[in-house]
């Protein structure tokens, strides 16, 4: 068999599994009611009029949903994405849903670090202010590959590109009266402490990507770096907050958020690379993308929001209540290697 062959079996594979993995996910959601949403928009909001959000990985999910709440409270919005036919799809869906709102899609590839310095400048070209920053998206348990520029794609994806925008675009979010950086962890990020080695140039060549027994239990190499990308998350927060007080920047919130387990297109990807089974037992327990999104919302928008705050569900599942930070999120070994790694990744973030 030649190697033309080989490559479309394959292809023919991935796409029977992505379409299976869509109508398997479809089929739960259409089970799954939403509880939580309708009050957090009632009781945890604001009026956003006049204010601009950026949010990362708005295509589909917790960051369609966040956009477009915000967007229903009189907020511009920008979509950072990676330019898609599902990001022109849900552009389109966006403004059919809020025709009144305002939204800029800019393209922002967070594996190319070219495309999101690029995002930066569009975004400064066209605004004097940003006042949230929602650090969104993310990839969950990829193969071990690098990007283009050589990092591991989760921790690229998730956590250093997310540093690298949070840092130049922290002059236009220092314009705010009330600038807000969101960030987005899992309660994945519960596990070992970080290691510098998953923040270096040394993608590809971080463990492999683990057996199928190690995948379908949610363990083995692909799910450590999984792992450290959302505990880099969380003490990215923890560690801005710091410098913040230090620097008595009052005006500027880092907050965090989680969103328990929530059916979204993040299972889907995660299964079409052998990541885990399309039809985890596991995922027969998620909440809606709507509940899921509850955090960010109220990281975005509750009026009572303090710097250093946390949401998310107590669970797995349930209303984003305001939770305490454990204390893997505060330690001071954790906080330094995550900046020190991203600094080096991306450079350094002054105020």
């Amino acid at each position: 068999m030649c190697s033309s062959d080989l490559r479309d079996r394959s292809d023919s594979a991935t796409m029977t599994l992505e379409l299976e993995t869509r109508n398997l996910r479809h089929d739960m959601t259409d089970r799954i009611e939403t509880l939580h949403l309708a009050t957090v928009i009632a009781n945890h909001t604001q009026d956003m009029s006049g204010r601009v959000a950026a949010i990362t990985g708005t295509t589909s999910g917790t960051g369609y949903v966040c956009a477009r709440e915000l967007a229903k409270r009189g907020a511009t919005v920008l979509l950072l994405n990676r330019q898609s036919e599902r990001s022109v799809a849900s552009l389109k869906k966006l403004q059919q849903e809020v025709p009144e709102a305002t939204f800029e899609d800019i393209t922002c590839d967070l594996q190319d670090l070219a495309s999101v310095r690029a995002a930066i400048a569009t975004i400064r070209s066209h605004h004097d202010k940003l006042d949230v920053l929602c650090n969104n998206a993310g990839v969950m348990a990829l193969e071990d590959r690098a990007t283009k520029d050589g990092f591991d794609v989760q921790m690229q994806t998730n956590c250093l590109s997310h540093f690298l925008l949070t840092k130049e675009l922290f002059p236009l979010l220092a314009k705010s009266d009330d600038a807000r950086i969101v960030n987005h962890s899992s309660g994945a990020r519960r596990g070992p402490p970080l290691d510098i080695k998953y923040f270096g140039n040394n993608g590809g060549d971080l463990g492999g990507d683990g057996t199928d027994v190690e995948n379908m239990s949610f363990d083995g190499p692909r799910w450590r770096r999984y792992q450290q990308t959302k505990l880099g998350n969380a003490v990215f927060t923890t560690g801005l907050k710091a410098r913040l007080d230090k620097a008595g920047l009052t005006h500027i919130k880092a907050l965090l958020a989680h969103p328990g387990l929530a059916l979204t297109q993040l299972q889907a990807t995660t299964a079409q690379t052998g990541g885990m089974a399309a039809d985890s037992p596991f995922m027969q327990q998620a909440q809606s993308q709507e509940d899921g999104a509850t955090g960010i919302i109220r990281a975005c928008m509750d009026p009572k929001a303090s710097s250093g705050d946390f949401y998310g569900p107590e669970g797995w599942t349930g209303f984003p209540e305001l939770l305490p930070l454990e204390d893997l999120l505060l330690d001071a070994d954790n906080i330094r290697v995550n900046w020190e790694g991203c600094e080096a990744a991306v450079g350094e973030f002054r105020f």
